[in-house]
């Protein structure tokens, strides 16, 4: 996007091109990136600065609405595309989802290692059968040893023939594209399997950063958005979606670099990411902070933003 209207509580609307707000002083800059929006379909948007090898500065949005004339789809947009559609698939014909931390991320490759990597995905994200899915007596989250107990206990009253629940596997990749493109996961009342023991419903796992809370003893969510910006030193990471929220990575800084490919600030700028892990409040409660569960980095994916 060459243009995007920036909106600062107490102050008149004002719409940026990329050439003007790219003059701006480092300090305007820092406080009005988090308060820009796409001028035709008013999603929020991000401004990332011209990087070191020829990326030129500019305005974008991973939340355009689908017939925003401003939203051209790359082909990794394409791909993010595809992905909503095969979790909402999921959503229809599945009883469960489990969540696959280890799953394999996918690549740019050449067209035979695309096919292998395909044919491996297509495998891991076959239909299993399980046992033990029932609805919990109370809350959303459940053991899956109370869950055999419960099947257990009510399998005297059930036919024979009873359906198998059907749980399928997914990777962090696939569900934040399709989290970023508006699939219905986000509001799904899916069960959600995020290791061999608790489950959630969908709609109280997956939380965006604009709608995060701290829980009650840290109870972790999933989160996801899009990031605006690092710091200078890269040990935050900052939302585009909300003000209020922290990411650090100050313990995970080197591994994430390496892992995602990420030489410069400027390479996060625009970037999606979902992250297993917990809120709570700073010290003055004026700042929340979502901290990545365990240090544990396969609990996190990212997608840069494209050119």
């Amino acid at each position: 996007m060459l243009d995007a209207v920036c909106r600062v509580e107490g102050q008149a609307e004002k719409t940026y091109s990329v050439f003007t707000f790219q003059r701006l002083s480092e300090q305007e800059i820092e406080a009005l990136r988090q308060q820009l929006y796409c001028p035709v379909c008013d999603g929020k948007a991000y401004f990332r600065k011209a990087s070191r090898d020829g990326k030129a500065a500019c305005f974008g949005s991973r939340y355009h609405q689908t017939d925003c004339s401003e939203f051209n789809p790359s082909a990794s947009r394409k791909q993010e595309e595809q992905d909503a559609l095969e979790v909402n698939q999921q959503l229809l014909e599945s009883d469960a989802l489990k969540i696959d931390f280890s799953m394999p991320l996918t690549r740019k490759a050449q067209p035979a290692e695309q096919a292998k990597g395909e044919q491996a995905n297509s495998k891991q994200a076959q239909v299993e059968q399980a046992d033990g899915v029932e609805s919990p007596k109370g809350s959303y989250l459940a053991k899956a040893d109370e869950l055999k107990g419960e099947t257990k206990g009510e399998s005297e009253h059930q036919p024979k023939s009873a359906p198998e629940t059907k749980i399928v596997t997914q990777g962090l990749q696939k569900l934040l594209h399709s989290l970023l493109r508006g699939s219905d996961l986000a509001s799904s009342d899916l069960w959600v399997y995020t290791d061999d023991k608790y489950r959630w419903r969908a709609k109280n796992l997956f939380v965006n950063f604009a709608d995060a809370e701290p829980t009650e003893r840290h109870a972790p969510r999933m989160y996801w958005g899009t990031i605006s910006h690092a710091d200078k030193a890269l040990l935050w990471l900052n939302p585009a979606d909300c003000q209020d929220v922290g990411i650090p990575i100050e313990e995970v800084k080197a591994e994430l670099c390496q892992k995602f490919d990420i030489q410069e600030r400027e390479d996060l700028e625009g970037a999606g990411i979902i992250l297993f892990g917990k809120c709570f409040w700073n010290k003055n409660k004026t700042r929340k902070i979502i901290q990545l569960w365990n240090k544990d980095l396969s609990r996190l994916h990212l997608v840069k933003a494209e050119d």
